[in-house]
């Protein structure tokens, strides 16, 4: 999977871009503010069809335009094809592959596999468990359409749910009818969605922990541990049993949608005993094992974003990280930095590389 060109208009504070990329490392230096990450935001528009920072669409619109069109030119095996996004202000989103648009956004999913690696990441660690859970679906939805279908499904389910019980919180009678049957209907795609995240979690693991040992070089054990209320009770059961208290509780509280993604160093959580450098090699080998995974999932290399990689890790961490992502292992890359030096030494042993210079919105090849 390779981006060949990218057309931009009206996105965030880029007027107008063209530009064409090289197959493997693609570098973005300037200083802050100034457009290196929203032209990351872009490519991740292609692939999920909405901003990885803002779920908004029309905040993604630049200031001064009415639209934003943004569209990439994709060269996948031997064929190409176009993916288009187009945003208007008080219009619903269009979104074509090829000639064809998508009557579901759904459908896109996993069309363009792509992991992004940013400082937004660590909210993984500092956040609840609902991001921990996207996590969860980012990757297995990229593989699965099943997956996500389920996961829509489940959440319509727990919103009605949530519905009946705050609508019969403080009324005698309880239509426990209603209430069985609604979770009845929760049930398989609870089940679908507990055996594809604990299934996913036994492969990732053993990449993600060698990938981070490989990065620190150190003895330091890292541990990703998956908890869920399916795995020691029968969700059917625990709805019914829990119905009443949920109702003083005005939510659901039984159920995948409470599922936890653990990060540990050693017996530990890693919010507590991890230093900012050992929490930022965590979540850029939990990435990277990210892109290894889809890649044999999906027998596609991932397009692997890298947004300002380089703070808070000490020289020797950041050289181990760009040997590894140069490798034949993983394919296209985008790196963005303030430093030139630093991206410098990276593209330095490659032909097929390219460095721009970003200022204002405006891209420069260097």
């Amino acid at each position: 999977m390779v981006l060949q060109e990218l057309h931009i208009i009206g996105f965030k504070n880029i007027q107008e871009a063209s530009l064409t990329f090289a197959d493997k490392l693609n570098c973005l230096v300037g200083n802050n503010g100034q457009g290196k990450t929203n032209l990351l935001d872009a490519i991740y528009y292609l692939s999920f069809t909405k901003s990885a920072f803002n779920p908004i669409d029309s905040q993604n619109i630049r200031h001064d335009s009415e639209f934003a069109m943004i569209q990439g030119l994709y060269k996948v095996g031997d064929d190409e094809c176009a993916v288009t996004c187009s945003i208007k202000r008080g219009a619903k989103k269009q979104f074509r592959y090829g000639k064809n648009e998508y009557q579901r956004l759904i459908d896109h999913i996993g069309r363009i596999p792509l992991v992004m690696v940013s400082p937004e990441d660590n909210q993984l660690i500092a956040e609840g468990s609902d991001e921990r859970r996207r996590f969860l679906d980012i990757i297995i939805g990229q593989t699965d359409r099943a997956y996500l279908e389920h996961l829509n499904l489940y959440n319509a389910l727990v919103k009605q749910r949530n519905a009946l019980l705050k609508q019969y919180a403080e009324v005698s009678t309880v239509p426990d009818d209603l209430f069985a049957v609604l979770e009845m209907q929760m049930i398989p795609h609870a089940e679908y969605i507990f055996t594809r995240r604990q299934a996913f979690v036994e492969a990732f693991v053993p990449v993600f922990a060698d990938l981070y040992k490989t990065i620190a070089e150190v003895e330091e054990q890292p541990q990703l541990t998956y908890r869920s209320q399916l795995l020691d009770r029968d969700l059917l059961t625990a709805l019914h049993d829990t119905r009443r208290r949920d109702l003083i509780l005005g939510w659901t509280s039984q159920g995948i949608h409470k599922d936890e993604l653990e990060m540990q160093l050693g017996d530990y959580p890693l919010r507590r005993v991890g230093s900012p450098g050992q929490q930022k090699t965590y979540l850029i080998a939990l990435k990277l094992a990210q892109a290894l995974y889809l890649s044999s999932a999906v027998n596609q290399k991932p397009i692997l974003l890298l947004d300002d990689i380089f703070d808070k890790l000490d020289s020797s961490r950041v050289a181990r990280i760009v040997d590894m992502v140069r490798s034949e292992r993983f394919g296209q890359i985008f790196f963005t930095d303030t430093d030139r030096q630093h991206l410098s030494d990276i593209v330095q042993p490659y032909g097929s590389s390219k460095v721009f210079y970003v200022s204002g919105g405006d891209f420069r090849a260097g």
